[in-house]
């Protein structure tokens, strides 16, 4: 079966994007696995399904599977390059896209300059609902990992993440201490893991070891993690610059109840077609 795909990155963080809706197609967790990989297929961090709405008040739904296999709730990369996907496509005339997700729902604004800002939802930082296990809610927990104790934060952007605070985001184990912490018990769907490192209140550097994936270039849902657990924190401002390996992303929150919006670029790099 021959399917006609997109390749696109946003800042680095790379995704196959296919058209279901003017293409019939129904992927195993194998088919995804062989498209990601970077030796025999495409190669890819997710691959992102564009299908037809199944409720009222959106415009698509979108899926967002791992290189393992394996379908996540939400990828904020992803869903910059599915805007520019679906404008590209003429699947949309529209400036501002109304999208369902596994994790919930968001809207996309695509940009004069081209860039798109998304409204990525409210941080959730109520332990059953990321999932952690945790006895009660703080603004910060200490985790056992290979008999050292971190300090985390701890966040759901619709997909779970856990935040570390540490000195020098470029010395950091990202490998070791990503997978440890992405398979912890304490986190029963696994967890997103990102390294910050606070330059100013308004600045920082990041780095991402996703779950399925490792780490990436750029992680759009763990930048908004990693800024929404700094303000929560009371470390950073209402506007920060989040400067991933891939480039910068620009998140805004304006704290506990309210919307957090994030902006940054998504690049078409080729289509082709590939037989399954």
């Amino acid at each position: 079966m021959p399917v006609n795909f997109t390749k696109m990155h946003g800042l680095g963080n790379d995704f196959v994007v296919i058209d279901a809706i003017r293409q019939d197609i129904s992927l195993t967790a194998s088919q995804v696995r062989f498209i990601a990989d970077r030796h025999f297929g495409v190669g890819c961090d997710q691959l992102l399904l564009v299908e037809k709405p199944d409720r009222d008040g959106a415009d698509f739904r979108y899926r967002i599977f791992n290189a393992d296999g394996g379908e996540v709730e939400q990828c904020g990369n992803g869903a910059r390059c599915f805007a520019v996907f679906v404008r590209d496509k003429g699947l949309t005339t529209s400036d501002t896209i109304t999208v369902d997700t596994r994790g919930g729902r968001i809207i996309l604004q695509i940009e004069q300059d081209g860039q798109v800002t998304v409204d990525m939802g409210t941080p959730v930082f109520i332990p059953e609902k990321i999932p952690f296990v945790a006895e009660n809610q703080q603004d910060s927990y200490q985790l056992l990992v290979n008999g050292h104790e971190y300090a985390i934060g701890v966040v759901s952007m619709g997909n779970p993440h856990a935040v570390l605070l540490i000195d020098d985001v470029d010395a950091a184990d990202v490998d070791s201490i990503g997978a440890a912490i992405e398979s912890h018990e304490r986190f029963p769907r696994h967890v997103n893991v990102g390294f910050m490192q606070v330059q100013a209140r308004d600045d920082i550097h990041l780095r991402v070891f996703e779950r399925g994936a490792g780490e990436t270039l750029a992680c759009g849902t763990g930048a908004c993690a990693a800024v929404a657990s700094g303000i929560r924190q009371g470390l950073l401002d209402d506007r920060v610059a989040v400067h991933l390996p891939g480039g910068t992303l620009y998140i805004s929150w304006q704290g506990i109840g309210q919307p957090l919006y994030m902006t940054g670029p998504a690049t078409t790099v080729f289509e082709g077609t590939i037989k399954l």
